[in-house]
């Protein structure tokens, strides 16, 4: 059998540095083991490579990352303290201490590990479904495979709109124009060549015989030899530096704003803690042991589990409401959204433009511009888009009709033309006898006042006249169609020279002298719900904003129509006049944005942002702007924002750009993300108040009790198991249910709020420990065992109800706790119960405990939940009055 590839290994392979552009392709193709350029590597060679080279993705896979997520759960010095004191404790004290200690630090880790690895499963899965695709030949044949899957050696197969899954040399290439205006900053297409003979020190933008990943295809066809991928491409360093640039998220802030309280809070109560009982006179170790896993007791150790189990909650619910998130962080930013813009096509209107009339320039409707326009549409190479198809639904190309040149639509010209050969001025087949004296036609469509740009005459009652006499008309009637709601495109033609060569390459000045022919319009209506998910997203704190490329009437029908502030519609003309003082200003206000390209959308969006930023900083909040498109001029706007949205069907330009993915483009869906968002965000929160607060108390009632007793108030054992009991519950918040006044507006980390929170209520629950303390050594007068017995169940007993109690703001009993969390909770508390009683009694040190002082316990409990409820009701009031 014959083999078409064989193993390349880092020695053989080009290397990152290594100059393959200037390398001849036979000596490429021998260095990356592809031996038929035709047929491509075999499925085999393929799939071999991939699990021995960088993938596209760089992603950690494996059993290495398994034993590495293992690890991570123990590496906290928290963790590695206490198994230190633990092995200590095998040696010089008592193993059972040493084995209960290792045991639950272990069931800790595991369980912690177990909950993220069921996230990222959920996530890939996720991930898996709006994964960026290219075509591959492989075994002679072309498939689409996920970009993750392409490995150097392959051979990918270009056209119009595909998305440049890696850095590659080419190996033929038929007109072929690639936007890299993601890699150098260059508005306008390059046009690439297999043959151009380049230098090995020649910059990015002049390789003209390479593609690099993160460009696309705006016209032309191309098949390319895949030299990197992944971090090797030239993209993947550039994303990687600014990856190391990029600041935290909000909700990273605020984490590590949080753990530095707590590391404080940790470091003092600890070291006062066991200091305290060293000068006791207790054992050195023990001492230590206790102080640590106090230490621990305050720690929330499960929040980065928690963390990973709410988003990756999150996830899922977004899957079941057609939200796809790429990055689980991306739902934390969703959440904080209060500004979202979007582009008008399919999101506020149905995204099906229908074309209503075509027309001369008098508005008369004209079967030879609908034809013309047919032309235009039907052989142009680059991208297809609803405004073609839409011209297409009504007529064919016809067979007389042949391209012999191109110049594509690019966002700056916003025209597109194409030279005809073969038909007559009105778009009809030539006639075959009238021989070869004319030129071919040269057909310009696109918007209305650029394709004017191109004109000396305009035909009117089939008579061409200067276009400056009839302008002012003209410019009325455009306006007064956009005004109802129409796209109005122009359209022109010019006979070129019959000298000129058959297969003509064109320019930008070839767009002169041109006579207007007439007008297209399309319409395309305003969705029926999209009033209702407007109105629903501004009850959420979000305000829309409109983003069109189409003219100002046009962007004032749509805002009218959705009764947003149609007062002041600015317009990418005017925001290139605008220093950024003036657009700061101007954003503010301003709902409906018209005329703009790629440049301008990003522009605003990263004002925007700026404004928030500067707002936050006064108020202490934290929200975020998103936008919403679809299209390869939408991809600069979707990197610019707080958060990328697209949809499934985007262009895979716009897609790849995205950070969350709608499964249908609808404003509800976007207001059921944001919702979605706050909700995770709020759960997170939800575990950090009640564990930080329950926890703190605890420490506060073991400083004062290890003073003031003659013995430990509880075992580092006992300590441990309770930390583990309690945090079990806390597992389902990730799933809980959220009020809903939580999710009005962003949520935010106010860390004073939580400092503040944790003092108060947990001052409240050592009050109520030390309460404990009296009444177990004055009215029962118990010994050590019975003494930490009865403070177990308490101490279990309270946390549990105080989960209950501070889960919401509202008062206990008008709220509905998540299933998971009450089944948890009710698993636990039996549990607790049960232990005295059962044969670990002893292991852990405990005793069963009177009938009488049960009761005391659950008095002390039940008067416990009372003094909450009230404090937290005028907890509430004081933080909603500043």
């Amino acid at each position: 059998m014959r083999t078409r590839s064989h193993s390349v290994s880092p020695a053989n392979a080009p290397q990152a540095k290594d100059t393959w552009w200037a390398v001849a392709v036979p000596d490429l193709l021998r260095r990356l083991g592809t031996d038929d350029p035709v047929a491509g590597l075999t499925p085999e060679a393929a799939t071999q490579r991939l699990d021995t080279r960088h993938t596209t993705t760089g992603a950690d896979t494996g059993a290495f990352a398994v034993v590495r997520a293992v690890l991570r759960q123990f590496s906290s010095p928290i963790t590695l303290i206490l198994l230190v004191a633990a092995v200590i404790s095998f040696i010089v004290a008592d193993a059972v201490d040493g084995f209960i200690v290792i045991l639950i630090v272990l069931a800790s880790g595991l369980l912690g590990f177990w909950q993220e690895h069921r996230a990222g499963n959920a996530v890939r899965e996720l991930m898996s479904r709006v994964a960026t695709t290219a075509i591959v030949r492989r075994d002679g044949r072309d498939s689409e495979v996920p970009v993750a899957s392409i490995v150097p050696g392959d051979i990918v197969v270009l056209s119009a709109g595909s998305l440049i899954p890696a850095d590659a040399r080419l190996l033929d290439a038929d007109s072929l124009l690639v936007d890299e205006s993601s890699l150098t900053g260059e508005t306008f297409p390059v046009e690439k060549n297999a043959d151009a003979d380049v230098a090995a020190d020649a910059a990015l933008s002049g390789r003209l015989n390479a593609v690099f990943q993160g460009s696309h295809v705006v016209s032309g066809t191309a098949r390319a030899l895949v030299v990197h991928t992944g971090t090797q491409t030239e993209f993947g360093r550039l994303s990687a530096q600014l990856t190391g640039r990029t600041g935290p998220t909000q909700f990273q802030r605020g984490m590590t704003k949080f753990g530095t309280l707590l590391l404080r809070l940790m470091i003092v109560l600890t070291v006062f803690i066991f200091v305290v009982n060293w000068v006791l006179g207790r054992e050195v170790l023990e001492a230590l042991m206790f102080a640590v896993a106090l230490a621990i007791g305050l720690t929330p150790q499960m929040l980065p589990a928690i963390t990973s189990v709410s988003l990756a909650t999150g996830a899922r619910k977004m899957a079941r409401r057609k939200v796809i998130v790429k990055r689980l962080d991306a739902i934390e930013d969703l959440g904080s959204v209060s500004v979202l813009c979007t582009d008008k096509t399919g999101t506020v209107t149905i995204g099906s433009a229908g074309l209503d009339l075509a027309a001369d320039p008098s508005g008369r409707s004209d079967e030879a511009v609908g034809r013309l326009a047919v032309l235009n549409a039907g052989l142009q190479t680059g991208f297809a888009n609803p405004l073609d198809q839409a011209v297409l639904a009504q007529a064919t190309v016809p067979p007389s009709a042949r391209a012999v040149g191109e110049l594509p639509y690019d966002f700056s010209r916003k025209r597109l033309s194409v030279l005809v050969d073969g038909v007559d001025d009105d778009g009809s087949a030539a006639d075959a006898t009238a021989g070869t004296a004319r030129g071919p036609l040269l057909v310009c469509k696109g918007a209305f006042d650029k394709v004017l740009d191109t004109c000396a005459t305009v035909r009117i009652d089939g008579r061409d006249e200067p276009l400056d006499a009839h302008r002012s008309e003209l410019d009325e009637r455009f306006r007064a169609l956009s005004g109802e709601g129409y796209r109005v495109l122009g359209l022109a033609t010019r006979r070129a020279d019959a000298a000129e060569p058959g297969e003509h390459r064109m320019t930008a000045d070839d767009e002169h002298g041109l006579t207007l022919r007439g007008l297209l319009c399309f319409h395309d209506p305003i969705k029926a719900d999209v009033q209702q998910d407007i109105a629903a997203l501004r009850d959420s704190g979000v305000r829309v904003k409109v983003i069109t490329g189409d003219n100002r009437y046009a962007a004032g029908h749509v805002a009218r129509e959705l009764r947003l502030d149609d007062d002041t519609v600015l317009t990418g003309p005017e925001i290139d006049r605008m220093s950024d003082d003036e657009l700061s200003a101007a954003v503010t206000d301003t709902d409906v944005y018209a005329e703009v390209e790629p440049a301008h959308k990003a522009r605003i969006v990263r004002t925007l942002r700026l404004n928030l930023d500067r707002g936050d900083q006064r108020s202490g909040g934290e929200h975020g702007v998103a936008y919403l498109g679809d299209g390869i001029n939408d991809a600069p706007a979707l990197h610019a924002a707080d958060v990328g949205i697209s949809v499934d069907t985007a262009h895979p330009v716009a897609r790849d750009a995205a950070s969350v993915v709608l499964l249908d483009k609808s404003l509800g869906v976007v207001n059921d993300g944001v919702r979605l968002g706050r909700e995770t965000f709020a759960n997170t929160l939800k575990y950090v108040r009640v564990t930080t607060s329950a926890s703190f108390g605890n420490m506060i009632s073991m400083a004062v009790a290890s003073i003031f007793l003659p013995f430990l108030p509880l075992l580092p054992r006992q300590v441990l198991v309770l930390n583990f009991l309690t945090d079990l519950p806390s597992m389902a918040i990730a799933s809980d249910r959220v009020d809903d006044e939580l999710v009005r507006r962003p949520g935010q980390w106010n860390i004073a709020a939580i400092r503040n929170f944790m003092l108060v209520f947990g001052l409240l629950s050592a009050a109520f420990d030390i309460i404990t303390f009296v009444v177990l050594m004055q009215v029962f007068h118990t010994d050590d065992v019975t003494f930490r017995s009865a403070w177990f169940l308490e101490s279990t007993i309270t946390e549990l109800i105080v989960l209950f109690s501070m889960r919401s703001a509202r008062p206990l009993f008008r709220t509905r706790p998540g299933r998971g969390l009450v089944v948890l909770s009710v698993i636990v508390g039996v549990f607790t119960l049960w232990v005295p009683y059962s044969p670990l009694a002893g292991v852990l040190g405990l005793d069963a405990v009177s009938g009488m002082l049960m009761a005391a316990v659950i008095v002390i409990s039940l008067a416990y939940l009372a003094c909450n409820e009230l404090l937290k009701r005028r907890f509430i009031e004081a933080l909603q009055r500043g």
